[in-house]
C-alpha cells in the first residue's frame, strides 16, 4: 500500500474518506473549544499527513496553544506535515518518521488533552484495538479524549468498539451516524491517568488488505465497496 497516494482520495470532498475527515475535524475542534486556558497536548499515532488536525489549526484561536506530536512512518507525508506546520506558524508541534507503535515517542507529551487513532482500528486485529484502549489511559489525562475511526463494513464492530472503551474508563461522548462507509467515535477518560511505559509496543499494523487474507472475520461478507478499510 502506498499510503502516501492513499491521501489523494481526501481531495474529492463527496468521497467517503473526505466525509469521514469532516466528522473527525469537528470533534477534534469541539475538544479545543472546550480546553481550559493554557497548554493543549495532543498525540496523534499514524498521522499520515496530518490533514484532521493542521486543516482546524489553519484558522481555530486556540492554535498556538497547541503542542502536539504527529507519528507516521512515511516520510513523504511527514515532510507534507512539517511544511504545513512551518507555513502557518506552529512551532510547537513536532513531527517523527517512525513507527508509531512505540510509547517511546509519547513519554515527553502524555498525558495528553487529546489522543488521536484515525485510520488505525482498520488495519490491526482485534486483540491491538483492545491493547491500544488500554494504553490510552496512559497517553490520555483523565477528562482527555480520545477520537478514533473504523470502517462499517460487516462485521461492523464500531459498536464493539464502543463497549471497549467504556469498559476502560472512557465516557461516550459522540459517535457518528450509522453510515455504509465509516463510523468516528470521541471517548472521554473518565479513569485516573497512569504514567506511559516506555520499550512497549502497542500494536502490530498489518494493514487492511493483509487482514482480509489473515483474518477471515475482516471480510466484507454482505457488501462490496472500494473504500479502504481502515
Amino acid at each position: 500500500m502506498d499510503w502516501h497516494s492513499w491521501h489523494d482520495m481526501y481531495d474529492d470532498p463527496g468521497s467517503p474518506m473526505a466525509r469521514r475527515l469532516k466528522n473527525v475535524q469537528a470533534q477534534i475542534r469541539a475538544v479545543l473549544n472546550d480546553s481550559p486556558s493554557g497548554q493543549i497536548r495532543i498525540v496523534s499515532l499514524c498521522a499520515g499527513q496530518g490533514r484532521d488536525l493542521l486543516e482546524v489549526l489553519v484558522d481555530h484561536p486556540r492554535a498556538l496553544d497547541v503542542h502536539a506530536l504527529l507519528v507516521e512512518l512515511d516520510p513523504r507525508n511527514t515532510l507534507l506535515i512539517q511544511k504545513q506546520a512551518d507555513d502557518l506558524g506552529l512551532d510547537k508541534l513536532q513531527v517523527v518518521t517512525g513507527d508509531a507503535s512505540l510509547t517511546d515517542h509519547y513519554v515527553d507529551l502524555s498525558p495528553a488533552h487529546l489522543v488521536l487513532l484515525c485510520g488505525l482500528f482498520g488495519n490491526i486485529v482485534d486483540e491491538d484495538i483492545k491493547r491500544s484502549i488500554d494504553i490510552c489511559s496512559q497517553l490520555c489525562r483523565t477528562s482527555g479524549t480520545v477520537i478514533w475511526t473504523r470502517h462499517r463494513l460487516s462485521p461492523d464492530k464500531v459498536p464493539v468498539i464502543c463497549e471497549w472503551f467504556e469498559q476502560r474508563g472512557f465516557d461516550r461522548v459522540w459517535v457518528s451516524a450509522t453510515d455504509p462507509d465509516f463510523g468516528v467515535g470521541a471517548h472521554r477518560f473518565t479513569g485516573r491517568s497512569l504514567p506511559l511505559i516506555p520499550g512497549e509496543k502497542i500494536f502490530d499494523f498489518i494493514g487492511y488488505e493483509a487482514l482480509r487474507v489473515t483474518d477471515p472475520s475482516q471480510n466484507p461478507s454482505d457488501r462490496q465497496s472500494d473504500l479502504p478499510e481502515v
